[in-house]
C-alpha cells in the first residue's frame, strides 16, 4: 500500500465499513474527491477481484476485451461527466491505488459505463466486428413496486426491489453505501465496488424520495451525444427534492443508456409515481392511492412497440411475461396489507404462473433460473432462454415512509428468498458451465438486515 497524504488520512477519518451479513456497509462523506478517495480505500480488495472477473467474463460472454469499452467510454463519455463526479472518481481511483491496486480515473470511467455500453451502445456496433450481433439487452434485470394510499397499511408510500442478473455479476451487488455529501441531500443506496451511482437503483435521500427501477428488456436505441445514465440517475436522487425535479434532471440529455422503468415515492405527500423512459418516447403517472410494478416489460404501447424488441409480454411462458402475470394478480390480493413485511414476501415468491402453483422457476417473482429446465421456454427474443442458467435474484430491498424519512433501508443479500447459492455444487451438477469456475462464487442464506 502507499504512504497516504495527511488530505487523504482526513477523509478516511470520515468514512466507516461495517461488514454484516453479506453485505458491506460503508459510511463516505465531505467533498467529491473524499466521498471517492473514502469509496475507493474501503472497498479496494472488493473492486480488485471485480475487475478480475469482469475481464475474464466480458471476453467469454460478448468475444470483446474488457479494455476495449474501457477505451470507449472514456471516448463517449468522459467531456459529459460533470467536473463533481469526475472529481469522486479520481478520488476513487487514488484510493484503489493507495490500497494497492493501482486503477487510473479512466478505469474508474470504464467501469462505471460497463452495464450501459455492452448492454446498450454494443448493440448498435456489433456489426461492424461480428458477424451475429445482438438485437438488444437481452438480460432482465429485476422486480420492483411501489404502493401507496389504500394499497398500504398506513396510507404511506412502501417501495421494494430485487435485482436479477449473472450471478458472477450480481455477486457484487452487495454495497450499502451512505453519501453525506458537501452538496445536495445525503443517499443511501445499494451499489457495487467503483460505483458513483447505485446502477442497481434502490435509493433513498434525505429529501424524502425513494428511487428505483427496472430495466425495459429488449430495448433498442443508443445516442452518444447524450449524457450516461449513471450521470443523470446520481445527479438526480442527490439534487432533487421533488419527484418532477428527479424526472426532469434524470430526463436532461437522456441517451437511451441503461433504459427504465423508474418508480419513485415522496415520503412528505406521499405520492407515488412511474417514470417510464424510453429514448424518444416517455410517460409518467403518479397517484397518491394504488401501486406502481416494473418487470422489465415496458408498460407504454408505444416504448413497447416502437422501442423495444418483444420478449413475452402477453407469454406466460416466458420470464417478464410470467412475473407481470403474477403482478396483475398479486398485487390487487394484498392491496391493504403492504408494508415491510409484505414487500419482503412479495420479493420471495414462487409462485409460477404458467404452471399454476409454487416452485423455483425462471418465471417467478424470486427467479431461480438456475434449476429451470426451461422446458416451455423457446422465444429466441427472450431473456436468458438457456435451461439451467446461472441467474436470477441476487438479493431484496424495501423501505417504508418512516424509513426513507429516518435514511434506513432493508436488504438480503443472496436471493430474495434467502434459498443459497452453491456455486461449486451447481457446476458439478450442469458442467456446461464449468468454464465459469474460479470466477463463480457461492452465496450463503443471509436474513434481511435494516440499514440505519
Amino acid at each position: 500500500m502507499a504512504e497516504l497524504t495527511d488530505a487523504q488520512r482526513a477523509a478516511l477519518a470520515k468514512g466507516e465499513r461495517k461488514d454484516i451479513n453479506g453485505w458491506h456497509y460503508i459510511t463516505v462523506q465531505g467533498e467529491p474527491y473524499e466521498i471517492g478517495f473514502e469509496h475507493g480505500y474501503l472497498l479496494v480488495d472488493e473492486f480488485k477481484d471485480a475487475i478480475r472477473v469482469y475481464t475474464h467474463m466480458t471476453l467469454e460472454t460478448l468475444g470483446m476485451d474488457y479494455s476495449f469499452f474501457v477505451e470507449q467510454a472514456v471516448k463517449l463519455h468522459k467531456d459529459k461527466i460533470p467536473q463533481e463526479y469526475l472529481d469522486e472518481m479520481q478520488g476513487m481511483a487514488d484510493g484503489f491505488t493507495a490500497g494497492g491496486f493501482p486503477t487510473t480515473l479512466d478505469d474508474v470511467i470504464g467501469w462505471n459505463a460497463w452495464m450501459e455500453l455492452t448492454g446498450y451502445w454494443w448493440p448498435q456496433v456489433a456489426a461492424q466486428y461480428s458477424n451475429n450481433p445482438p438485437m438488444g439487452p437481452k438480460g432482465s434485470h429485476c422486480t420492483g413496486f411501489v404502493a401507496t394510499g389504500s394499497a398500504t397499511v398506513d396510507g404511506r408510500p412502501v417501495i421494494a426491489h430485487e435485482s436479477f442478473d449473472d450471478f458472477w455479476s450480481g455477486q457484487y451487488f452487495n454495497v450499502c453505501e451512505m453519501i453525506k455529501p458537501a452538496h445536495g441531500y445525503a443517499m443511501k443506496m445499494q451499489t457495487i465496488p467503483g460505483y458513483t451511482s447505485s446502477m442497481t437503483d434502490f435509493y433513498v435521500t434525505s429529501a424524502g424520495l425513494g428511487i428505483t427501477e427496472t430495466t425495459l428488456a429488449g430495448f433498442v436505441g443508443y445516442d452518444v451525444d447524450g449524457v450516461p445514465e449513471y450521470v443523470r440517475s446520481r445527479k438526480a436522487s442527490q439534487y432533487a427534492k421533488t419527484i418532477d425535479e428527479w424526472v426532469a434532471i434524470e430526463n436532461d440529455g437522456n441517451n437511451g443508456g441503461y433504459a427504465n422503468i423508474w418508480m419513485l415515492v415522496d415520503a412528505n405527500t406521499n405520492e407515488i409515481a412511474r417514470y417510464e423512459q424510453g429514448l424518444k418516447h416517455q410517460e409518467l403517472l403518479r397517484t397518491k392511492d394504488g401501486w406502481f410494478y416494473g418487470c422489465n416489460a415496458a408498460h407504454n404501447p408505444r416504448i413497447r412497440n416502437l422501442e423495444c424488441v418483444d420478449n413475452g409480454y402477453n407469454d406466460p411462458r416466458q420470464q417478464t411475461g410470467g412475473r407481470r402475470t403474477r403482478l396483475e394478480r398479486l398485487m390487487p390480493e394484498v392491496a391493504g396489507r403492504i408494508d415491510d413485511d409484505m414487500a419482503k414476501r412479495i420479493l420471495a415468491d414462487k409462485f409460477d404462473p404458467y404452471l399454476g402453483y409454487e416452485c423455483a422457476s425462471s418465471r417467478d417473482i424470486c427467479a431461480h433460473y438456475d434449476v429451470d429446465p426451461q422446458y416451455y421456454a423457446d422465444d429466441p427474443h427472450g431473456v436468458w432462454n438457456v435451461p439451467f442458467f446461472p441467474g436470477g435474484s441476487c438479493d431484496g430491498k424495501c423501505a417504508d415512509a418512516e424509513d426513507i424519512r429516518n435514511m434506513r433501508m432493508w436488504g438480503i443479500f443472496g436471493r430474495a428468498d434467502g434459498e443459497p447459492f452453491d456455486a461449486d455444487a451447481f457446476m458439478d451438477q450442469h458442467p456446461q458451465w464449468n468454464w465459469q469456475r474460479g470466477y463463480l462464487k457461492s452465496r450463503p442464506s443471509q436474513p434481511w438486515t435494516l440499514f440505519e
